[in-house]
């Protein structure tokens, strides 16, 4: 028998629309799975709706500011209802992209488990320190700062679909980048500049018991892997798998190569405490897997990375989403 499944979409943040796309994929396939769907935009009647329908479970498609900040996810905790993902406090933790350091160096304080993953050396700056504490007059110090200087990665700490992320060759380009960062948080991140790669790993499952989905290589036709590319599928090349190719030449290397990118990433997802499911974006430089950022709400659109990772692994979304509800409603409501 399906359940009654709440599916949050939309919000007020910078990722609205790839919300409302990635919900109405979600509902569709919940649907395909037999469940009775509630779509809701989180608007100021959300909590009124969500105490009259009573779902047995939600799903939140939020991307962005409420999504994947723990805003909803604490909600949720407040009302006592079961919903799929990390619950607030790991949804905080993951989506700021400084905290990385800290969190990987404290899990492997705690673990024996090998140590695989690396990620870019980088500084972070808060708006007040850039616009009102005189930062903004310190940036010639960025290139000594940052381990290899420029090129530079500038983006904001917090966010997600490429916005407000700048490649900078130059000081004379950083000061513009960062302001624009800083117009999509109010911490900004600069950090080495990455070449090789570029994946995205899809993780399904909690603790030990989760298990990483083919990698996804992602070859945009120009430039970079940014928002616009990221909405029209025309504009970039997806291959689900990696080619074994874009690793090594010799396929026993690619495979040996493809096999460390899985366990960086189960690191990373187990380091956060990620639950259910969730995405680790990097960029295999050649030695080692660099990793970028921490996604605790995977986009769900028809060209987004996780359904074409499901795809590759051989399962379908529908089947993909029906087990993390039917697993939400077990687990029941988490108050933290």
């Amino acid at each position: 028998m399906g359940l009654k499944v709440a599916v949050l979409m939309g919000g007020t943040s910078f990722e609205r629309e790839f919300s409302l796309a990635s919900g109405k994929n979600v509902c569709a396939a919940l649907e395909e799975a037999g469940h009775k769907v509630v779509p809701l935009d989180t608007t100021r009647e959300l909590v009124p709706t969500l105490r009259s329908e009573r779902p047995d479970v939600c799903y939140s498609a939020l991307h962005g500011k409420h999504g994947e900040d723990g805003s909803i996810q604490s909600l949720l905790e407040l009302l006592g209802i079961p919903y799929v993902g990390s619950d607030a406090l790991v949804c905080r933790r993951a989506q700021n992209k400084d905290s990385l350091h800290a969190t990987m160096e404290a899990y492997r304080e705690l673990t024996d488990e090998p140590a695989v993953a690396s990620w870019p050396q980088g500084i972070c700056i808060a708006r007040d320190a850039f616009k009102d504490m005189g930062a903004a007059t310190a940036l010639d110090l960025v290139e000594e700062r940052v381990h290899g200087g420029y090129p530079v990665a500038v983006k904001p700490a917090h966010g997600g679909s490429a916005m407000g992320v700048h490649r900078v060759d130059d000081i004379d380009h950083l000061g513009e980048a960062i302001l624009d960062a800083l117009s999509y948080d109010d911490h900004v991140v600069i950090e080495q500049w990455i070449e090789g790669v570029e994946l995205a790993v899809s993780v399904i499952g909690t603790g030990w018991d989760a298990h990483a989905l083919p990698p996804v290589e992602i070859v945009p036709k120009r430039g970079l892997y940014d928002t616009a590319a990221r909405m029209d599928a025309s504009l970039v090349d997806y291959y689900a798998p990696v080619r074994n190719e874009s690793l090594s030449s010799n396929e026993a290397d690619a495979q040996a190569i493809r096999a460390e990118i899985e366990r960086a990433v189960l690191e990373v997802y187990r380091a956060y405490g990620l639950r259910d499911l969730g995405r680790i974006d990097l960029i295999w430089d050649g030695a080692q897997a660099r990793v970028m950022e921490t996604n605790v709400s995977p986009g769900m659109t028809e060209t987004s990375l996780f359904p074409a990772a499901c795809k590759a692994g051989g399962l379908s979304l529908s089947a993909v989403l029906n087990e993390l509800v039917s697993n939400a409603k077990e687990r029941g409501a988490v108050f933290c």
